[in-house]
């Protein structure tokens, strides 16, 4: 099989154009995979290849969690990841693509952009390769290029200075398929056939075959399972997810499905209830505090008084940042549930960005830019360094627990048990 990991000095610098390019190419027979907490990418990876995109994080993993989920995940022809911003940003968090892509012992395909440069790029390429000599940085591809010509120049010099990288090719300045596109917020409009005409006009100078025979991967057995063992259980879950709800890691629905007897998916937006037999309700973030968002679950009547039934009935629930809210009396003007004794108000500015460590003994991250009019009820700390200051970004009520902190469930099944009272 092949895997490999996409990367380049910052973000904005293409990975995504290059990544959707090569998901639709390698589409019959590819699993994506994100850098990171990422949540936005790996729903657009989904879109492109129809197959589930993983996210890999050894912040909140260790690494023989995130070789696990690596391998077990790798179940087609071709693996391909999506780094994060530049190639070695993140390695303060052990979560770099450098980290990733040498952990898993994959190559690393760099995209470099040519504007405005030629000699210049083998420099740049040289810091990167010499920063950190256990990189597995195998190839480039030159981005913005303005002609065959220019590409020949940057060609030979990256050969004449390197004998130990491939040069796979060239997407040429201003594809006129991505002049009306923008691969992002976007891509659940684009059409297929749009898709595919990106994918050949940024793939049209790339070598393919060049590329599988460098990112060749040999898979290794999962022989030890690195996490706490589940054992399932005759209870039922359910799921609140819908386009305001969306934040889902995919291996966290696994872990649920791994969990529960039975696992149901509720959608609000479509006042969709929850079921009267369900044991437990987990909501998860997304987007609730803009005024958009708000209105399209404002009158979901049918969704809130199942929920509000289901915590007379002192059943758990857990939710996340958007979920979090939702629970609140209030954010703004906006009046939520009214199930967590809290308040909110939407900034300006970002509160919150990164990666948090939590008083309950979690890892996670964090990005949202509402906070709390106060914090007197609140539980858990969210701090950026182990064991020092932070804010408070938790509450509770009685079996009700919301959370700004999002995490991965499985290497922490056992608080999530706690949560949901098991």
């Amino acid at each position: 099989m092949n895997a490999f990991i996409i990367s380049s000095i910052a973000s904005n610098q293409g990975k995504t154009v290059l990544t959707t390019s090569l998901l639709h190419y390698f589409k019959k027979s590819v699993r994506p995979f994100k850098a990171g907490p990422d949540y936005i990418d790996p729903q657009f990876h989904k879109i492109i290849c129809n197959t589930e995109s993983i996210n890999l994080d050894t912040f909140i993993m260790n690494k023989e969690q995130v070789k696990w989920i690596f391998n077990n995940y790798s179940d087609k022809q071709t693996s391909i990841v999506e780094g994060v911003m530049g190639f070695y940003d993140g390695m303060d968090k052990g979560s770099s693509a450098y980290d990733i892509g040498k952990l898993l012992k994959i190559s690393t395909i760099l995209l470099l952009d040519a504007s405005g440069s030629y000699i210049t790029i083998s420099a740049v390429l040289k810091g990167l390769k010499t920063y950190k000599s256990d990189n597995t940085i195998k190839a480039i591809v030159l981005n913005n290029v303005s002609s065959s010509m220019h590409f020949e120049l940057i060609k030979k010099q990256i050969l004449n200075d390197f004998d130990d990288i491939e040069v796979l090719g060239w997407i040429k300045k201003g594809l006129e398929t991505l002049s009306n596109t923008h691969l992002g917020l976007d891509l659940k409009n684009v059409k297929k056939d749009t898709l595919e005409n990106i994918s050949k006009e940024v793939l049209e100078n790339i070598d393919i075959e060049k590329l599988k025979n460098i990112t060749s991967y040999n898979k290794e057995e999962n022989n030890n399972y690195p996490f706490d063992k589940i054992s399932k259980i005759d209870k039922k879950v359910s799921i609140v997810k819908d386009d305001n709800f969306s934040f889902l890691y995919y291996d966290n629905l696994k872990v649920l499905e791994e969990l529960f007897e039975k696992v149901e998916i509720i959608n609000p937006i479509k006042d969709e209830q929850i079921s009267k037999d369900s044991d437990f309700v987990y909501i998860l973030g997304g987007y609730i505090e803009t005024d958009k968002a708000y209105e399209k679950i404002k009158n979901s009547n049918k969704f809130k008084k199942s929920l509000l039934e289901h915590v007379k009935q002192k059943r758990y629930v857990y939710a996340e940042c958007a979920g979090l809210l939702f629970l609140s009396n209030s954010v703004d003007n906006k009046k939520m549930m009214g199930i967590l004794n809290a308040g909110f108000t939407l900034t300006n500015k970002r509160v919150r960005l990164g990666y948090y460590y939590c008083s309950n003994g979690i890892k996670g991250h964090a990005f949202h830019y509402t906070k709390p009019l106060d914090t007197k009820n609140a539980i858990d700390i969210l701090s950026k360094k182990k064991n020092s200051k932070g804010e408070l970004a938790a509450w509770k009520n009685e079996n009700v627990y919301g959370t700004y902190l999002h995490t991965m469930f499985r290497n922490n099944l056992k608080k999530l048990k706690d949560y949901f009272g098991i």
